[in-house]
């Protein structure tokens, strides 16, 4: 790694921004708080190693109230505790008494791991020193400086290495996320395009035929109206989408969805109870995500049959049931890349996705999605 490499990864080190979504303090931390300070009192009436009995209890209720704003003011929390431990210690070093923290002090581990969790890259670099340098003066003070700062590093260690390792895993699945929101995004633009394309092309060529023949511009104008109609129903339907790329796929509907049917194994069987048209960019998203079911349930159903197709449209509502009749005993995981593209799709129609084990067995997969104005 050269000199300039190294300074970019510093600079980006330290630059980076902090968390989303800390907030505090909730009520879980006024409760974690309250419990750990009556653990202390019960502690340090029980201990008799304690030299500093009273004053030990009253330090450590003293330093819980960081606990409270570990996530919000996770650098402010990291160097109130350090300071406090590491004057502590010291007090107990110029009196020439062993210093014996409370078994409760344990929960002062949650303040180095939300200062990696949910600290900026300054909160961290900042904060990560002032706690090694504390770390070092507090063992460096007892009878056995080496095992203690060695116990230290392992758990302040431990602790920040969790949360950063929490952190990138959230963070990692947030980016996955956004990709796939992205890539159904562009999906549903290029099932638009192909509609859209669809009925200005219709309104083309009878603009043309209204101008060649003007005794027809009559009805060149009904079927222009109708058709301009249409093209903005399917875009109003798609106002949050992306720019589709220049080269579009062909869109599938319900006729498509009526040949998935399949002899098996597992059989696959359609029901489609529809009346009238659907919005092209609901018709394709019912039949991706019948596929995406029958896919999954080709893929992990355990000794299933059949698969079960349902789909129903009433004036409000197009809603889609996958069931697959395999073994029970398969577990949600919700992680599949394929059923979050399904959940973000319908979503973006004003939709949703759900799925999931089956009391009597097997596996299910819902949606509905709403029509509007048809």
């Amino acid at each position: 790694m050269n000199m300039g490499t190294a300074q970019r990864a510093m600079h980006g080190a330290w630059s980076r921004p902090r968390a989303a979504g800390a907030d505090g303090p909730r009520p879980r931390d006024l409760v974690l708080a309250a419990v750990f300070a009556a653990v202390s009192v019960v502690e340090g009436a029980l201990r008799p190693d304690l030299e500093w009995r009273a004053a030990t209890v009253l330090v450590t209720v003293g330093i819980l109230p960081v606990l409270l704003w570990r996530r919000t003011r996770p650098l402010a929390s990291a160097v109130l505790l350090t300071g406090s431990t590491a004057a502590f210690a010291l007090a107990h070093a110029v009196a020439g008494i062993e210093p014996n923290a409370l078994v409760a002090t344990f929960v002062f581990l949650t303040v180095p791991y939300a200062l990696f969790r949910w600290g900026s890259g300054r909160d961290r670099c900042i904060g990560g020193a002032v706690t090694a340098v504390g770390l070092v003066c507090s063992s460096s003070l007892g009878s056995d400086p080496i095992a203690d700062i060695a116990a230290g590093v392992a758990f302040m260690g431990g602790a920040c290495l969790i949360g950063a390792l929490r952190r990138e895993r959230l963070e990692s699945r947030a980016r996955l996320l956004d990709s796939v929101r992205a890539r159904e995004r562009e999906a549903l633009a290029r099932d638009l395009h192909d509609t859209v394309a669809h009925h200005v092309s219709a309104i083309v060529i009878r603009a043309q035929v209204a101008g060649a023949d003007p005794a027809r511009v009559t009805e060149s104008l009904g079927v222009i109206e109708r058709e301009a109609q249409a093209a903005l129903g399917e875009m109003r339907s798609l106002v949050r989408t992306l720019r589709a790329p220049a080269d579009f796929a062909p869109t599938a509907g319900l006729p498509e969805l009526a040949r998935l049917a399949d002899p098996g194994p597992p059989k696959v069987a359609v029901r489609i109870e529809a009346s009238g048209e659907l919005p092209v960019v609901v018709a394709s998203t019912l039949y991706r995500i019948a596929q995406e079911g029958i896919t999954n349930a080709r893929r992990h159903a355990r000794d299933a049959s059949t698969v079960d197709v349902s789909v129903a449209v009433d004036a409000a509502v197009a809603s889609i049931v996958v069931h697959d009749d395999g073994a029970p005993v398969r577990q949600a995981s919700g992680g599949g890349h394929g059923l979050q593209g399904m959940a973000e799709r319908a979503a973006l129609l004003g939709g949703d996705v759900t799925a999931g084990p089956d009391p009597d067995g097997g596996w299910t997969l819902r949606a509905a999605l709403p029509l509007g104005d048809r």
